[in-house]
């Protein structure tokens, strides 16, 4: 990790003495494992807990470097904008499938571990859902945009999209294939694979993306934490949230939701044309 060139926030701000560490070590866990050991490893401090989690939840929702420049300072506001409803309670069955446990969570949307529960057969997926309460209409246009972007995308190294629907009160979710692996770079390097064994994964997560602009999709977030490995060693490429549809007859209508001027980007990984705009 590189040093986020001295910068330290006010006394009101962010901690990052503190919070430096925290998210060393979340960062090195699978994702169902990082808000437990922050609960755990700030000792009733809520505060700090509070802007752990929304820098997070930032690198996860695909917007921002947490660890780039300055970040931590914004951690106050991230946490108005990154993390749920602390009372908000979980539905427990979204369409054939009981929710068991939540992977992951942002401001506008939740990723919940499932299995179906019909009875039909037996199968643990990922489930993101939605909050269509809190989601502006602009996300919510994208989320329908990544679910039919999936659901047209059928690779090896492109994480399945399985289904999808609306719930009770019209939040719409998506079910994906269960990935669980870690980030490409964190496989390779607790690994310590050479060269030749970190060009073969390379070889795979390229597959995919060819593939992706063959079917005239443009990703447009390729990042080591979208990016994963299982433990056989086959890639997994996530998280179409801010993909582009060149096709179109089936182009996003809402042409603002992929200006570059928005800035939809994770800027220590974005490509220049992105950050040029």
């Amino acid at each position: 990790m590189t040093d986020p060139g001295g910068v330290r926030p006010s006394d009101g701000g962010s901690r990052w003495s503190e919070l430096r560490p925290l998210l060393d070590r979340a960062f090195d866990l699978p994702a169902a494992q990082r808000l437990p050991f922050l609960r755990q490893a700030c000792d009733g401090d809520s505060e700090l807990y509070a802007e752990a989690v929304a820098l997070l939840e930032a690198d996860a929702d695909g917007g921002v470097d947490p660890l780039a420049d300055g970040v931590h300072a914004m951690a106050p506001q991230l946490v108005q904008e990154a993390l749920p409803e602390p009372e908000e309670e979980a539905p427990r069955r979204l369409g054939p499938y009981r929710l068991l446990s939540q992977l992951g969570a942002g401001g506008m949307g939740t990723v919940y571990l499932a299995e179906r529960a019909d009875q039909q057969f037996r199968q643990q997926v990922a489930i993101k859902l939605l909050h269509a309460e809190r989601a502006p209409a602009n996300l919510n246009r994208r989320f329908l945009n990544e679910r039919q972007i999936l659901a047209g995308l059928r690779h090896p190294h492109i994480a399945r999209f399985l289904d999808g629907g609306v719930a009770a009160d019209g939040s719409p979710y998506m079910v994906m294939e269960l990935v669980e692996g870690e980030p490409i770079d964190r496989f390779c390097d607790r690994r310590r694979l050479g060269i030749e064994a970190r060009l073969e994964l390379f070889e795979q997560a390229c597959d995919a993306v060819r593939y992706a602009h063959q079917n005239l999709v443009v990703h447009r977030d390729l990042k080591p934490s979208h990016v994963r490995v299982t433990d056989s060693g086959v890639v997994k490429l996530l998280d179409f949230g801010i993909a582009k549809n060149l096709d179109p007859e089936r182009a996003d209508d809402d042409p603002a939701a992929t200006r570059t001027h928005l800035r939809q980007l994770t800027p220590r990984f974005a490509s220049p044309e992105q950050i040029l705009g």
